[in-house]
């Protein structure tokens, strides 16, 4: 199904738990939803069962992560698997699409290949939302090529805070590819009435939807992928 179809799956099926993900560090649920329409496995993270957070507000972390899809919809590289926010067995949270990466796929390679047009553009993509949490096994590799991520709750602070595995571009000029689409996102980001202005509203404070455009911003002022700070760890732990 098109990547409208399963959002509008997610958001008004039925959503039935099947089972919990227990190596995740907050409550993840696998999932089913169905309609007269279709069915799916998903995710879903239900707000309350997110762990408090010493540099984000507590219950936002679900709302970041449809958030995160709302600008990769806008950037229109598909990086984020459809997510939506809603009401669910344990309450609001996020429930996103299952994604079966390639079992064949050997990630570590992958994600020191300087070489991958999909994992450049996913570079890009955490640069944009801020992504504090590119770890090795946040990476969906299909086997027809696409590359999907995960986990993109702890995003869009105000403060730099990129954090990732994926450096091995960094200072390099982006690519047309990546300009055209934070051109793209920057007209989006300043619609007064549109569909992704309303949907950061919904989970993002004014600050952080600021940061946003100002990283946006940057991003098309220096045409470089940006540097680790040096006042902040440049990689997650564990990486993987």
């Amino acid at each position: 199904m098109s990547g409208a179809a399963a959002a509008e799956l997610l958001r008004t099926g039925t959503l039935e738990v099947v089972g919990r993900l227990t190596a995740a560090s907050n409550a993840t649920f696998y999932a089913a939803v169905s309609s007269p329409e279709g069915e799916a496995a998903c995710v879903y993270k239900p707000v309350a069962g997110e762990r408090p957070l010493w540099d984000f507000p507590d219950g936002t972390l679900a709302g970041r992560e449809v958030a995160a899809f709302a600008v990769s919809e806008a950037l229109g590289w598909g990086v984020v698997p459809p997510t939506v926010h809603r009401d669910g067995p344990f309450g609001e949270g996020m429930v996103q699409l299952w994604v079966d990466a390639d079992p064949e796929a050997d990630l570590v390679a992958l994600a020191q290949d300087g070489e991958s047009a999909p994992l450049r553009r996913m570079a890009v993509f955490d640069a944009v939302i801020n992504n504090s949490d590119r770890k090795i096994g946040h990476l969906l590799p299909l086997p027809g090529g696409h590359l999907y991520g995960c986990d993109h709750g702890v995003a869009f602070a105000e403060e730099y805070k990129l954090r990732t595995v994926l450096w091995q571009w960094q200072g390099e000029p982006l690519t047309e590819e990546a300009l055209a689409g934070l051109e793209s996102l920057a007209g989006r980001l300043e619609e007064r009435d549109g569909d992704l202005p309303g949907e950061l509203d919904r989970h993002l404070t004014p600050p952080e939807r600021y940061a946003l455009r100002r990283r946006v911003e940057l991003l098309l002022e220096h045409k470089v992928h940006p540097y680790p700070s040096p006042a902040w760890p440049a990689v997650p732990w564990p990486p993987v």
